[in-house]
């Protein structure tokens, strides 16, 4: 491209823009997953509504291809993009809790973590993912589930409002009374349809939960899988465990005698009342556990525990998908599949039942209403070298218990090499309608850099 046309560009912007060559380049390549490196023309940095639609516009004119990065924390590493512009809403960091309706607004720059932080103080989150460096924009488009989601709903469930720039430049807002044919795509439909600068939330009481990891033997696994399934199916919706298949990682804190062990865990989250009281009665008709570090801990506690064991730059490779049954059958092929993982790797079966299932099909661009869980078979290893390894494992894991799941997955779970009928499978039943409104919002395909919609 012509130096000039990104000079004039960079002059326009408020924020930075960012081009090869530059000091820092490199380290603004980076992103999340350390197996995708990808290395765009420019990289905008936007401080503010403006500057996005600066770059959104600068990135249609020049046909670049555009790809938009929160957190940077996508698997495929659909926050950046080979030879386009990237459109960087890190520097967008503003949070405001308003205690008189119990909401907040947040910048499309900010991580859960950001977010928790300002809305703990006052005893209320919002249900977001289990790592808090994870960006909310994309985990939001997507759906997002976590430890709250059982009693409260996905993200997208919690999201009121979202400002938007659309493809032509246009600032516009999203809400259930303005554009809410826009919001009900925002509502899991992903980055296909604009950039959201700012989302508005409805928060929801979570302050001290009684919660934390069990970790049984890998041997115990069968008898505690049967059991979960049982479990989950009667237990309250205040009541979350994810189930892992994986092993202890061979640092502190913990116990060197149990590293590198391959386990089963019951990561537990209770947030209601006489939680110790309720978990108890899960100690006491499970086996005798490796260790059990379950107790009252803060919310943000819970949010940021496994944040150390996953920094930036791992290699990683997602396999999702939606599961509804567990059957006797699929139990051992789990445990087999698992076994063959490295020490990082793991397999783990997040809770997507109870609120979630209180909502219609067509009322989110997220369909899956009636599954149970959504599962992550997910390959990590800190060495490049051994890419090749994890790849193989999760396909090889993924291949083997496909036919037990539903046709789609969380799309944050997929990488960019499923094609598109897995695509369509994870939006269900509202693709179509996705498909109309793309072409009402985008009807160039301008956000593109994506699991993408398209006729």
């Amino acid at each position: 491209m012509d130096s000039t046309a990104i000079s004039e560009f960079a002059t326009d912007l408020r924020g930075r823009v960012i081009q090869r060559g530059d000091p820092d380049y490199e380290d603004a390549c980076g992103l999340y997953n350390g197996m995708i490196l990808k290395r765009p023309l420019v990289i905008a940095q936007c401080v503010d509504a403006g500057d996005v639609i600066t770059a959104v516009n600068f990135g249609r004119e020049q046909k670049l291809d555009i790809a938009v990065r929160g957190g940077g924390h996508n698997g495929p590493g659909l926050g950046s993009v080979d030879d386009g512009i990237v459109i960087d809403l890190s520097p967008l960091k503003g949070v405001r809790f308003d205690p008189r309706d119990n909401t907040v607004r947040a910048g499309g720059g900010c991580t859960t973590g950001d977010v928790d932080h300002a809305t703990h103080a006052f005893g209320q989150a919002v249900p977001f993912g289990i790592i808090s460096t994870t960006g909310i924009g994309g985990l939001t488009l997507s759906g997002g589930h976590g430890y709250l989601t059982r009693q409260y709903g996905l993200a997208i469930d919690n999201l009121i409002e979202a400002d938007v720039v659309l493809a032509d430049g246009r600032l516009v807002v999203a809400s259930e009374t303005v554009n809410a044919d826009l919001l009900w795509a925002l509502r899991g439909g992903g980055g296909n349809f604009g950039v959201v600068t700012s989302f508005l939330y409805r928060t929801n009481p979570a302050k001290m939960l009684y919660g934390g990891p069990i970790a049984f033997d890998i041997e115990q696994a069968a008898d505690i899988m049967r059991w979960y399934r049982e479990f989950q199916a009667i237990s309250s919706p205040e009541f979350y465990i994810f189930l892992g298949l994986q092993a202890i990682p061979p640092t502190e804190p913990f116990p060197e005698e149990h590293w590198n062990k391959k386990i089963c865990l019951l990561l537990v989250a209770h947030n209601g009342q006489d939680g110790q009281t309720q978990v108890d009665k899960v100690r006491a008709v499970l086996p005798t556990p490796l260790f059990d570090w379950c107790g009252y801990l803060p919310y943000t506690a819970l949010q940021t525990m496994f944040d150390p064991f996953y920094p930036k730059g791992l290699q990683w490779y997602w396999k999702g998908d939606f599961v509804k049954t567990l059957p006797d059958e699929a139990i051992p092929i789990h445990i087999e599949c698992a076994k063959k993982g490295n020490v990082f790797s793991a397999m783990h079966l997040y809770p997507i039942d109870k609120a979630v299932h209180s909502r219609r099909k067509s009322e989110t661009a997220w369909s899956t209403r009636d599954a149970t869980w959504s599962m992550v078979i997910v390959g990590i290893d800190p060495d490049p070298e051994n890419a090749g390894v994890i790849k193989l494992w999760a396909r090889d894991y993924w291949n083997a218990v496909h036919r037990f799941d539903l046709p789609g997955a969380y799309p944050n779970f997929m990488m960019d090499d499923e094609g598109d009928q897995r695509v369509r499978a994870s939006f269900g039943e509202n693709y179509q309608r996705l498909v109309e409104l793309k072409l009402k919002f985008d009807p160039t395909n301008v956000f593109r850099v994506n699991h993408n919609i398209r006729p």
